[in-house]
């Protein structure tokens, strides 16, 4: 459970918030992206066909399914603050795919609090910089500097 309050949150600028859990990025999950964008591209797809024809010699994800995975590892390490009614996407800044995810390979995030933006009504941007890691592998996935506006709960301290 996360102990980030709206209050402390200029304190942990610069800090890392907390790593996820690994999660598993299967052929199925991929399939399932794939069906829901409509993005079919046989690297990502094709079993047999990535095993002899792609330089990766395995399906691998796709970049915007990695992409997908840092809001709810994010959820999951909670870089929502306790007293926000909610945190919702605003944006992203960069993104940087740096390694391919192979099927069948583990990802976990890291994020560090880069940055705040206060607004009126106590609402706040919150950047954060996310590293997707690869299990047993020297690069990252992504790297990506993502926006979320943080909205106060009622009886929230500012």
């Amino acid at each position: 459970m996360s102990s980030l309050t709206l209050a402390g949150l200029g304190q942990k600028v610069g800090h890392e918030l907390g790593v996820s859990s690994w999660v598993k990025i299967d052929q199925a999950r991929i399939d399932a992206f794939a069906s829901c964008t409509g993005d079919h591209q046989w690297i990502h797809v094709d079993v047999e066909r990535s095993k002899q024809e792609s330089p990766f010699r395995s399906p691998i994800a796709h970049g915007y399914l990695t992409l997908a995975m840092v809001a709810p590892l994010a959820m999951e390490i909670g870089v929502v603050p306790t007293d926000a009614a909610a945190g919702l996407n605003y944006g992203i800044d960069k993104v940087r795919f740096l390694a391919p995810v192979p099927a069948g390979a583990r990802v976990r995030l890291r994020v560090v609090l880069a940055g705040l933006e206060p607004r009126e009504g106590g609402q706040v941007i919150m950047k954060t910089q996310n590293t997707l890691e690869v299990e047993g592998s020297e690069k990252p996935a992504l790297v990506a500097e993502t926006l979320a506006l943080l909205l106060p709960a009622a009886g929230a301290r500012q």
